[in-house]
């Protein structure tokens, strides 16, 4: 007699027509109450009709898609689970781990615990215990006469996966995606498979406040890449967009519960790497090269085909690639941009001697590299792109030289999604193509400010006070930093002072639109108000643009100050 003293509803009900292949799928749930086992056998069954090995595919096949269709039957909790956790336990234990890790395993697969209570179930209730046992080759057992525990624990120990599967599943996986990986790591041991899985939480999962880094490196990845997309990168990409189609952003990548059960469907062989003689040895040269224990879960994660490289013969040359560059800069530029131990070292090495033509030397790639990492994912002909339309807008070498030490994002950014759209947009308005490079030169930052939400907001505040557009094109030309700020901070203070306080008129914000760029409280109202004071009328260039020297000499009627030396003591100088 079955040992589940307790059977669901649906199985005391259950009932299997003779015509069963005549009987449609779906309305096999009704009589389906859990997955049936891989391994049962293709004979007769033993509750009064046989089915040929033709109809016995056709039913199980029925009987998949009723336990992972849509609505499949309810797994119920009961005294038979427990015992059934209690033996997978005792099984855990068998292959290795220990007791606390076995019953953390066995707590968190349901799924492959309802697996097993299933199987048993089904044997138990039509008879075919004999045919399985016959079918396993074990030896003769009277599986009737034994409890259902330990007819759950053999039914364990059949799937051979040795611990692995129930493993998985506790980790977040999937039951389907567990089986495919569980062959996957057969040759691995379970103490050990247990030992890794910790060790790769801790080196993923830090906690360190990094999720928004991380979630932005994987964005830059997807957009940006440029080395060659091979099995490994396509894995990446895959594991990115499977994050993000399931949690809407990428951020999610940071926390475990998210993230580890995916990062294993992606990168199985993850499992298989030695934590001894690989995984402490990557952690290792990562904390060596300058990246901070706290952060190299945000580089990992970012960029996982990493985690294979070899060190040796992988990393180390890549890093040696960029000795130009001051090693502090090749830190920096690795933690925000860890996918750069991805690229060729011939590539490298181009990016860096183009950048070298440019006037750029190996102190000027210090910031260049700090600020805009990115540069160096940059294929070589991308790059040529944005300094062939430097020239197409009138920019010599040496000036784009200049401009890429200053702003270098913009040799990182796209010529026809952002730099031609930028030009375009200052050109429509009403800046000319001789004054466009000045422009630019002056405040290349601005071929990077969203026309949406940026550019167009600021002209359209100028034009809102009372200037043409015309005046604005104008002002822009001869300062064109004007575009780069803030409105509630920095215009809108300024230009109320100017006109309740200093009542100028606008024509000479048009003349000097510098004003925007002197502190008020430090600089405009403490010379207003001196001015002021003294009755002297000067303009908004007079009054701003020279020193607090040349200011006072001219304003104050104070000349330079001079410092009288000391008399020299008797008996000469000590």
């Amino acid at each position: 007699m079955c040992a589940w003293a307790h059977p669901s509803p649906i199985a005391s009900r259950l009932r299997i027509p003779p015509s069963i292949d005549r009987l449609p799928s779906a309305s096999l749930a009704f009589f389906i109450p859990s997955p049936v086992s891989s391994s049962l056998p293709r004979i007769s069954w033993r509750s009064g009709f046989s089915l040929n090995p033709r109809r016995f595919r056709k039913l199980r096949i029925w009987f998949s898609a009723a336990s992972n269709g849509p609505n499949p039957p309810a797994f119920v909790e009961g005294p038979a689970v427990d015992e059934a956790r209690e033996a997978v336990m005792e099984m855990l234990q068998e292959f290795g781990a220990s007791e606390g890790d076995s019953t953390v395993i066995a707590s968190n697969s349901p799924k492959y615990i309802e697996m097993l209570v299933g199987n048993v179930r089904e044997l138990d209730e039509h008879g075919l215990w004999s045919s399985w046992n016959a079918e396993m080759e074990e030896e003769r057992v009277d599986f009737i006469s034994l409890s259902f525990k330990k007819n759950v624990y053999r039914m364990a120990k059949s799937k051979g996966d040795g611990g692995i599967l129930p493993l998985l599943e506790s980790i977040g996986l999937k039951l389907s995606s567990a089986m495919l990986i569980a062959r996957y790591l057969s040759s691995e041991r379970l103490p050990e498979l247990i030992e890794k899985v910790k060790f790769v939480k801790e080196m993923l999962f830090s906690n360190s406040g990094y999720e928004v880094v991380v979630g932005r490196n994987a964005k830059r990845m997807m957009m940006h890449l440029s080395i060659f997309i091979d099995e490994d990168i396509q894995s990446t990409l895959s594991f990115f967009e499977k994050m993000e189609a399931r949690h809407g952003v990428l951020n999610m990548i940071a926390y475990e519960d998210a993230s580890f059960p995916y990062m294993i469907e992606s990168f199985p062989r993850l499992l298989l790497c030695s934590t001894e003689n690989h995984l402490k040895p990557l952690v290792g040269f990562l904390e060596l090269v300058g990246v901070s224990k706290a952060r190299i879960s945000a580089i990992l994660l970012s960029f996982p085909p990493i985690i294979f490289y070899d060190i040796e013969k992988e990393m180390k040359p890549r890093i040696r690639a960029l000795e130009k560059v001051p090693k502090s800069s090749v830190d920096l530029a690795i933690k925000s941009w860890p996918h750069l131990l991805g690229c060729s070292i011939q590539k490298l090495k181009l990016i860096v001697e183009q950048l070298n033509q440019l006037g750029v030397n190996k102190k000027m790639l210090v910031p260049v590299i700090t600020s805009s990492p990115q540069l160096l994912l940059k294929k070589p002909n991308e790059f040529l792109e944005v300094v062939s339309y430097m020239e197409e807008v009138g920019f010599d070498g040496k000036t784009i030289g200049r401009i890429l030490c200053r702003c270098p994002e913009i040799f990182a950014a796209s010529v026809d999604n952002t730099l031609r759209k930028k030009v375009k947009f200052l050109t429509d308005f009403g800046i000319s193509k001789g004054c466009l490079p000045r422009v630019i030169r002056k405040y290349p930052e601005l071929l990077l400010l969203d026309i949406n939400n940026t550019l167009m907001p600021r002209m359209r505040y100028l034009m809102g006070i009372g200037l043409s557009k015309r005046e604005v094109c104008s002002m822009i030309c001869k300062f064109s930093p004007l575009l780069g700020y803030s409105i509630e901070i920095v215009l809108n203070p300024k230009l109320e002072f100017f006109l309740s306080t200093m009542k100028k008129p606008l024509k000479e914000l048009v003349e000097y639109p510098r004003y925007f760029s002197y502190s008020l409280d430090k600089k405009i109202k403490p010379r207003f108000w001196i001015l002021k004071t003294r009755n002297v009328e000067c303009s908004l260039k007079d009054m701003l643009a020279k020193n607090d020297e040349d200011f006072a000499a001219e304003y104050m009627g104070i000349g330079r100050l001079l410092v009288v030396p000391s008399p020299v003591p008797k008996g000469g100088e000590n």
